[in-house]
């Protein structure tokens, strides 16, 4: 059921960044699928939600930036990479969604959709330059400051979280002393997943408290009296937020510095991230942002402002489509890690036939065939996903604000559809 009125369809052409030859400028895209289910979700990360998705796109814009007619379910008048996008854009708007904005980039040459509203109240649309809520896009920034230390000989990947950290794993029959930080990387290490508590998910659902006070420790500790350990570490793959907060941890405990220090110091500044941040406590966006809204029940409530330190290290990040695309596309090809590190991202481990986690991204083989690196990201008002081929050169990313901590929408379906045959036309 739509619970708004859409408006601010179009596509738009980056015109900041163009060469001396006048060509926009493009930038790598993600790749997932998704589950075909509704079901709560720890929020601050749904990277399984995405890894079964695929097929074709709708009807769309043209890449004049001239508006096209809404996205019928046929793919005959959608060809190009960015009508496709388009497309699902606007599908993700009949969906539900308040606004949705993507981009796709090939070489140096970038292209912006949008449609939909980036604030309910002013119907201003939805802007493809606006900062969101990254949610667990995170990780992929937090596993690099992690390789880099590795690279700069202060810690190994091998080293135990007790090494680290001692006591901040040890009940409930978990014990960190058989835990790597790999481990926590590639979502192999067993531990319980905090955002599913119901005591942790209630309360940042309703948004009762914005800035109530969530140590990283209280979280872990909750996650470890969830249940006792199905698996050991290292058997098989898991999704949970924890392994993040926990890695976070280490980052402090190694460089003496809170992880977004290092995040901001190591990639945001060396990359020149201007529209990327890492809040630790304020739970309000500035600038120019989209706001983020949360469907409860037939009401559609605004969450822009929203607990930052219930993800934290997980996913707490602010970031824009321009900035998502060009880290990840400096991840990709060796600009943030040496050799031996960049190898280690991508190794993988198995999520199903046709996915593999590495160290905060995954890999994905697309319905069409191509295989693609990416993450999604979720938080209260706010999802997000980027593709990214293996050289960097070719790139999708998309992002909507409405996120009620479900899985399997229409909209994350559709949207997600079109990303993933945005980047197969590319």
């Amino acid at each position: 059921m739509s619970v708004l009125d859409s408006s601010g369809t179009g596509v738009a052409v980056d015109t900041e960044n163009q060469d001396a030859a006048g060509a926009a400028r493009q930038q790598p895209s993600p790749a997932r699928g998704r589950r075909h289910r509704r079901r709560l979700l720890p929020v601050a990360g749904l990277t399984c939600l995405l890894l079964t998705a695929a097929g074709t796109a709708n009807a769309a814009a043209g890449a004049d930036g001239r508006s096209a007619a809404p996205a019928t379910g046929s793919s005959a008048a959608a060809q190009t990479p960015v009508e496709i996008l388009q497309a699902g854009a606007q599908q993700g708007v009949a969906d539900g969604y308040p606004g949705v904005i993507g981009m796709v980039r090939k070489g140096d040459s970038a292209q912006y959709v949008n449609a939909g509203v980036g604030n309910r109240a002013t119907k201003v649309p939805a802007d493809p330059k606006a900062t969101f809520r990254i949610g667990s896009n995170t990780k992929a920034f937090i596993s690099t400051v992690l390789l880099q230390l590795e690279g700069e000989k202060k810690l190994s990947l091998d080293d135990t979280v007790a090494r680290w950290l001692p006591g901040a794993v040890d009940a409930n029959g978990y014990d960190g002393s058989k835990i790597t930080i790999r481990q926590l990387l590639n979502h192999t290490s067993g531990l319980p997943d905090y955002l599913s508590a119901v005591q942790i998910n209630g309360p940042y659902f309703l948004n009762l408290n914005p800035r109530e006070v969530y140590p990283p420790q209280n979280l872990v500790n909750v996650a470890l009296g969830m249940r006792a350990p199905s698996s050991t570490p290292g058997e098989k793959f898991g999704y949970s937020n924890t392994n993040y907060v926990l890695a976070g941890m280490v980052i402090k405990a190694v460089t003496g510095s809170e992880p977004a220090a290092e995040v901001q110091r190591r990639i945001i500044e060396p990359l020149g991230l201007r529209d990327t941040s890492f809040p630790t406590a304020d739970p309000a966006l500035y600038g120019n942002y989209l706001h983020g809204y949360v469907l409860r029940a037939i009401l559609i409530d605004d969450a822009t402002v929203s607990n930052v330190q219930v993800s934290g290290s997980a996913g707490a990040m602010v970031s824009t489509m321009d900035d998502l695309a060009t880290f990840s596309r400096a991840l990709m090809t060796g600009k943030l890690l040496e050799p031996a590190q960049l190898a280690e991202l991508k190794t993988t481990v198995p999520v199903n036939a046709d996915a593999g986690y590495g160290l905060g991204i995954e890999h994905v083989k697309l319905s069409c065939g191509k295989w693609a690196w990416g993450h999604n990201g979720a938080v209260l008002g706010y999802f997000s996903e980027w593709l990214s081929s293996e050289d960097g050169t070719e790139q999708a990313l998309h992002a909507n604000n409405e996120f009620h901590m479900l899985a399997g929408t229409p909209g994350q379906t559709h949207t997600g559809k079109a990303m993933t045959d945005a980047f197969c036309a590319l």
